[in-house]
C-alpha cells in the first residue's frame, strides 16, 4: 500500500571493477542506483551527488574528495554539526560514475552516493478552446459543451467555485511565459524580495520575483523564451485565467498564484537542480508561511535517487503535495519503477493519462499499486509562448502526455484547498483520490480504479 490507499578514506585505485556491484552498503539504495546505471539511464557523465553522514567533519569530506580526485561544485543541502551535507561533486575526466558510487558504498563518512540523473518532461506534441469544444479535459457531464470523461471542473465552476483564494502552486518544470495573456494575473510576485539586486529575505536567491531558474541560476523564469512551452502549457491547465473571453481556462480561474521552479532546459534537467527546486518551495513555505498546497512535476527519467526522495520527504513534512506524471512509455510501473512518481513518499500522487472517450491513453504508464489516478491527458489545449518577429506572443497548443494529466490533478488540489482552508496535504490527497470516478479502462490499472472528478470541490 503506497499512499493513503496502499498499504573515509579512498585508495587512488578505487575507480575499477565495474561489474562488482555490492548491495550491502548502509544508507541509500546502491542496488537500485547501480541497476539504473547498468540499464543505461541518462545522467551527467562526470558528476556525483554525495550525502555525508551526520557528524562528518570538513576533514572527512575533504578526504572523500581527495580519494576520488573530485572537487565540490555545489551544495544542495547545507550541513551543520548534526546534519550531513548533500554536495554535488565533479569527478575527474574519464572517471566512471558507477565505480565512484561503488567506491563510496562502504565509506564511513558517506551515507550514500549516486549519479546526477537527467530528467525529461512527460509530453508529446500533436496539434487547434472552451466554447468550441476543444477543452474537453475541463468539461463535465452537464456542462456545455459536455464530456463525461472530463475532470468535471466545469461542474464546480457552475456552482460558482472559480476563485482559488490565496492558494499557491509550484511548477517544477521548464520556465513559464509569465506575460502570457491567460497567465499573467495568476503569476506570483514575491513581496519579500523586490527587484533591487539584494537578497532581501536571505534565502540565497537574489530578486526571485516569480520563482527561480535553477538550470540557469537566474531570476528569469522564462529564460528559455519560446522553448519554455511545456512549463507554460502545464501552468495554463492549473491556472489559466477564466471568464476573460480568450484562450483557455485552468481548473482554478483566479486567486491561485503560480511560482516557477525552472529546472528543465533544452537538454533536460538534473537531479541536483530538481532537489534545489523542491527545497526552494519547502523553504518559502517555512520562511514566509506561504499557502503552498502542491508542486506539479510533469517530468521523469533517470534512476533511483535517495537524495531526491529525501527532498520529496522534506516537502511531505512541510505539508506540500508532490503531484507527478506516471510516464509515457506504456508500461506497468509496478513492474518497472518510474521516477519520481514511484517513490513511496505519502505526499506523492502519481497520475496516468486518459482520453476523451474514457480510455487509458495508449502511451500512458500505469500501476495498480504505484499509480494513483487517471486524468485527462490526450489532446489537451493550453497556453504556450510563440516567437513572432523576434518577440514572444501569447499562443495556445494541444499536447498529449501524462504531463498534461498531472496539472489537472494539481489544479484539483488547489481548488479543494481553497474551499477547505484547514485541510492538510493528506486531507487534500484523500479528497482527490476518494472522489475518483470508477472507470473500466482504469480497473486494475491505478490504485483508485478511476479518474479525476472535481465536481464536488
Amino acid at each position: 500500500m503506497k499512499h493513503l490507499f496502499r498499504t573515509g578514506m579512498l585508495a587512488g585505485a578505487v575507480i575499477a571493477a565495474l561489474g562488482m556491484f555490492s548491495t550491502a552498503a548502509a544508507g541509500g539504495r546502491p542496488d537500485l542506483v547501480l541497476s539504473g546505471l547498468k540499464a543505461g539511464r541518462a545522467h551527467q557523465a562526470d558528476e556525483l551527488i554525495v550525502k555525508y553522514r551526520d557528524g562528518a567533519t570538513s576533514t572527512d569530506q575533504a578526504a572523500v574528495r581527495q580519494g576520488l580526485g573530485a572537487r565540490k561544485v555545489d551544495t544542495l543541502r547545507p550541513g551543520n554539526g548534526k546534519r550531513g551535507e548533500v554536495a554535488l561533486l565533479r569527478l575527474p575526466a574519464g572517471t566512471s560514475v558507477a565505480a565512484a558510487v561503488q567506491a563510496l558504498a562502504n565509506d564511513a563518512s558517506v551515507e550514500y552516493a549516486e549519479p546526477n540523473w537527467t530528467y525529461q518532461h512527460r509530453a508529446t506534441s500533436n496539434d487547434t478552446y472552451y466554447t468550441n469544444g476543444s477543452l474537453w479535459g475541463m468539461y463535465g457531464d452537464a456542462s456545455t459543451p459536455s464530456n463525461q470523461y472530463g475532470s468535471q471542473a466545469a461542474e464546480a465552476w457552475a456552482r460558482g467555485h472559480t476563485d482559488c483564494g490565496n492558494v499557491i502552486v509550484g511548477v517544477i518544470d521548464e520556465g513559464i511565459y509569465f506575460n502570457h495573456e491567460d497567465l499573467a494575473a495568476n503569476i506570483w510576485v514575491n513581496p519579500y524580495d523586490g527587484a533591487d539586486g539584494i537578497d532581501n529575505d536571505g534565502n540565497g536567491y537574489v530578486d526571485d520575483l516569480r520563482g527561480w531558474d535553477f538550470e540557469g541560476d537566474s531570476n528569469n523564469i522564462n529564460s528559455g523564451g519560446a522553448s519554455d512551452d511545456h512549463g507554460t502549457h502545464v501552468a495554463g491547465t492549473i491556472a489559466g485565467v477564466g471568464g476573460n473571453g480568450k484562450g483557455v481556462a485552468g481548473v482554478c480561474w483566479s486567486g491561485v498564484k503560480l511560482i516557477s521552479g525552472k529546472f528543465l532546459g533544452r537538454r533536460g534537467g538534473s537531479t541536483a537542480n530538481a532537489i534545489k527546486a523542491i527545497d526552494y518551495f519547502n523553504d518559502l513555505k517555512a520562511r514566509h508561511g506561504l499557502n503552498i498546497v502542491a508542486t506539479n512535476n510533469s517530468w521523469g527519467g533517470g534512476g533511483f535517487s535517495q537524495a531526491l526522495q529525501d527532498a520529496i520527504e522534506r516537502a511531505n513534512k512541510a505539508g506540500i503535495l508532490f503531484i507527478a506524471a506516471a510516464g509515457n512509455d506504456a508500461y506497468d510501473n509496478d513492474t518497472t519503477a518510474s521516477y519520481p512518481s514511484n517513490y513511496p513518499n505519502p505526499n506523492i500522487i502519481a497520475v496516468a493519462s486518459t482520453t476523451s472517450t474514457g480510455g487509458l491513453s495508449s502511451f500512458s504508464q500505469y500501476g495498480k499499486v504505484t499509480v494513483d489516478i487517471g486524468a485527462p491527458g490526450s489532446g489537451i489545449f493550453s497556453t504556450v509562448p510563440k516567437s513572432a518577429k523576434g518577440k514572444l506572443i501569447s499562443s495556445y497548443a494541444s499536447y498529449s502526455g501524462t504531463s498534461m494529466a498531472t496539472p489537472h490533478v494539481t489544479g484539483a488540489a488547489a481548488l479543494y484547498k481553497s474551499s477547505h482552508s484547514g485541510a492538510t496535504a493528506a486531507d487534500v490527497e484523500a479528497a482527490i483520490l476518494g472522489a475518483a470516478i470508477p472507470t473500466p479502462s482504469l480497473q486494475g490499472k491505478v490504485v483508485t480504479d478511476g479518474r479525476l472528478d472535481v465536481s464536488g470541490f
